[in-house]
């Protein structure tokens, strides 16, 4: 993690919880979206202090698809996703008996990103189409080939890898279909790699969450998204509330094994996560849902309400008053 982001994460002022119940030696075992994992390593880092070294939570970065697969595996006890679960994770789970909650914890613009001197300031869905579909690949590999009027200069993207839930949410919303895209690219579950990859080459584009763009600002440049009313709307907390700033603006979760969340250490974590994971969002720059949203999760814990609101499918374009409108009658 890089040194604004440690920062980030020493907040103080909070109050020290009980882990009186806690083992000696307790770990929550955390992995998934490089997306989230901002928000989750912010909110462990600062649980680990309340809880006086008595539990420790691991973060790792395996991408969404690829936390699902330890997850439904039994292998960590709550997953980081960009995306909502898919049915062919969800019937992974299933043959283990894995049950699980799902829980919102902010919004994210999936952001695109340029080198700072790039001429490009803004771009539509149908021009990504045009780079990222899988008939683009090996033809599309210049600017000009997009639109005649972008730079005669090679096109080099960056993006996410096919584990992660980025890879599958920017493939839905640009390409209609999730996982569909060119395959020579760089690409890398680790979002830090792409902003190097993009931060050094002027033709360079690549995309991944608004945190590591606004971590980055200083060597990467914000593209403009033309949203479906024909305005370019640049990705900001403003523009993911108000709607403006779509398709690319998506909910980020965690999923919580149900039998991990009987755990005393587990079950003082995601506490903790409900209650102070909407103030680390939004110092990491993501968009914290409104207080009724968390308040929500902690009843649907409470109530034992597992599963998905989503039903396995991949969504584009949900909004914040629509995800809460599903969690209220979940």
């Amino acid at each position: 993690m890089s040194v604004a982001l440690k920062a980030v994460v020493a907040v103080a002022g909070f109050a020290v919880m009980s882990v009186a119940h806690a083992q000696s030696g307790a770990v929550v075992k955390v992995d998934g979206s490089s997306t989230v994992y901002p928000v989750t390593e912010a909110v462990a880092e600062d649980f680990q202090k309340a809880a006086k070294g008595a539990i420790k939570v691991t973060v790792g970065i395996s991408g969404t698809g690829g936390g699902f697969k330890k997850f439904c595996r039994g292998e960590t006890d709550i997953s980081n996703a960009s995306r909502p679960i898919l049915k062919k994770e969800m019937e992974e789970c299933a043959k283990l008996g894995i049950k699980y909650y799902e829980l919102p914890v902010a919004f994210d613009a999936l952001t695109v990103v340029v080198n700072p001197k790039s001429k490009i300031n803004q771009l539509t869905v149908d021009q990504l189409k045009k780079m990222w579909e899988p008939a683009a690949q090996g033809k599309v590999t210049n600017w000009s080939q997009v639109d005649p009027s972008f730079p005669d200069a090679p096109l080099k993207l960056f993006g996410a890898g096919s584990d992660s839930g980025t890879f599958d949410y920017f493939t839905e919303a640009v390409n209609g279909k999730s996982k569909a895209s060119r395959g020579d690219f760089t690409a890398s579950e680790d979002d830090n790699v792409l902003v190097q990859g993009v931060s050094r080459d002027v033709n360079a584009l690549g995309y991944f969450g608004y945190a590591y763009y606004y971590e980055n600002k200083s060597k990467l440049k914000a593209v403009a998204i033309v949203n479906s009313k024909g305005k370019a709307v640049l990705p900001s907390e403003q523009t993911v509330i108000d709607g403006s700033y779509n398709p690319l603006a998506r909910p980020i979760f965690i999923y919580v094994n149900e039998k991990s969340y009987d755990k005393p250490e587990v079950r003082q974590f995601v506490e903790f996560y409900m209650k102070n994971g909407p103030k680390l969002a939004s110092e990491v720059k993501y968009v914290p849902l409104p207080a009724k949203a968390y308040q929500g999760n902690m009843e649907h814990l409470a109530k034992k309400k597992l599963g998905t609101v989503f039903g396995g499918d991949a969504e584009v374009g949900v909004t914040i008053e629509e995800l809460l409108a599903r969690e209220a009658k979940m």
